[in-house]
């Protein structure tokens, strides 16, 4: 049974369900045709959540903590956690700093109206190592629906779970949620599904979250994470993992982190010098693949899908407003000192592209790439990622769902779901299995018949690279009340 607070929450908003659903039976409303009513409602709600209300202020630190509430195992699952102790040289660290100065945007270097602690010419700060604490998580067969895990320890659940792989794949998962909210335990269905489909396992990763921990520390993190499952540290549960079996994935948030480590390894492999990590001189191999579901590419929110007041129908989450501001009340994370413009990054660093990867220079070299997005408001830069992509050479596997919200296949039960999660694990298996029979195709999928289309890689996106590059470099320079930042 729901909690009071959420059954009260989901009572006010029961105006809104009843003019949906009449709508939608009526057949009056744009999502009709391609939406069963359930999905439908859950859409609605969901935007009339995340849209802001002046008139119910909160703060960053209790949302955050809402989001984060573990909800426990149990079900045909196996968690296991594992926390990367921190190495006892600056090695990860250092060649983090090499590649945030080398592909520092010029523009970044100057000061200007809104920017909001710019770092002027100075080296960009490399935060210090943590702990690095991530889930294994794996597909638990026998298991009853309601069924909790056995009480052993983190270590054998690891090897319990291994007894149930049936494929060397590895995923390392980098969760979404704007950098700010949610975690691996908010994503064990998707994790525990993309783990049966593989017949592998995932390695879901706690990085560390703004605004308290700004950019760029989750990239450390999930470049610890990364060095972890190739080179294991001493206490580590698992062997160590050949890079051909390892596929970069995530969502939104998760997928810009993916996409920003994959930039990083090519940036480092660019360099050629080895990373010194708990001893011993190592190499920085590619992984496999790397998978995006609607990443979030651009930090300004600089694309034509954010400009205007008309929401958008297919999607629940909110354009930037500046009421969102007036929702926020102060804590002990947000707003930071001094003042920052956005809750991920300093307004200085929102062109780098390890923040946003939509600015980065090439892609020269990248694995295999499998992304996927909706009828959503990332959709404009999501596609020209993938134009992008596949004209520097990736071999990429796009694909666009017809009238579907951001990261649909995480909240819908529809016929696209099903083939999203197929897709997606598929890729997986392939990029680790048969890597050369990955064929870039870009492709759109009916909602309600799952027909395919065929697109044009070149007809994805009618922007050029100078343009993008200009746009999003004058969006960060707008003053903080034009560009909040809310996903």
């Amino acid at each position: 049974m729901a909690d009071s607070p959420s059954l009260k929450a989901l009572l006010r908003r029961l105006p809104l369900m009843l003019r949906v659903a009449v709508a939608h039976v009526l057949n009056l409303s744009e999502t009709a045709p391609y939406l069963d009513l359930r999905s439908a409602l859950i859409v609605s709600v969901l935007r009339s959540f995340l849209e802001p209300d002046p008139s119910r202020p909160h703060t960053v630190s209790s949302v955050q903590r809402l989001s984060t509430r573990d909800p426990g195992v149990k079900g045909r699952l196996w968690v296991s956690t594992y926390a990367s102790p921190p190495p006892p040289e600056a090695g990860a660290r250092d060649a983090l700093g090499r590649a945030l100065e080398a592909l520092r945007e010029p523009p970044a270097r100057q000061t200007g109206p809104g920017n909001g602690n710019d770092n002027g010419n100075s080296s960009i700060p490399v935060p210090e190592y943590v702990p690095v604490e991530a889930e294994w998580t794996g597909y638990r067969a026998a298991a009853k629906p309601n069924e909790r895990p056995p009480a052993i320890s983190e270590k054998e659940k690891y090897h319990e779970m291994m007894k149930e792989c049936r494929a060397p794949s590895t995923v390392l998962y980098l969760h979404g949620g704007a950098f700010y909210l949610l975690d691996p335990s908010s994503h064990r269905s998707t994790t525990k599904k993309l783990a049966k489909i593989t017949g592998g396992r995932c390695y879901s990763v706690r990085y560390r979250l703004a605004p308290k921990h700004a950019f760029p520390a989750a990239v450390l993190d999930a470049f610890v994470s990364y060095l972890t499952l190739l080179y294991p540290p001493p206490d580590a549960f698992h062997d160590p993992v050949r890079p051909e079996h390892i596929v970069v994935s995530g969502d939104s948030a998760g997928g810009n982190l993916t996409l920003a480590l994959l930039q990083l390894i090519l940036e480092l492999r660019r360099q050629g010098e080895p990373v010194m990590w708990h001893g011993e001189p190592r190499e920085i191999p590619l992984p496999a693949g790397v998978a995006c579901n609607s990443p979030w590419m651009d930090m300004t929110h600089s694309s034509p899908s954010f400009q205007g007041s008309t929401p958008s129908a297919f999607d629940y989450l909110p354009k930037p407003d500046t009421r969102a501001m007036e929702s926020i009340l102060p804590c002990d994370i947000w707003p930071v000192k001094p003042p920052r413009k956005y809750l991920y990054v300093d307004a200085a660093l929102a062109t780098h592209p390890l923040a946003s990867p939509i600015m980065a220079r090439s892609w020269a070299g990248a694995p295999p790439v499998y992304m996927c997005t909706g009828w959503e408001l990332l959709a404009f830069e999501d596609k020209f990622m993938a134009k992008k992509l596949a004209r520097d050479g990736a071999s990429v596997v796009f694909e666009e769902y017809e009238a579907m919200p951001h990261c649909f296949a995480m909240i819908l039960a529809m016929p696209s779901t099903r083939r999203c999660l197929d897709a997606w694990g598929g890729f997986v298996r392939r990029a680790v299995e048969d890597p050369g029979g990955i064929a870039s195709s870009a492709t759109s999928i009916s909602a309600r018949t799952l027909g395919e289309t065929a697109l044009r890689f070149d007809d994805l996106s009618d922007i050029g690279e100078a343009e993008m590059r200009e746009r999003v470099a004058r969006k960060a320079k707008e003053p903080a009340a034009q560009a909040i930042a809310r996903l």
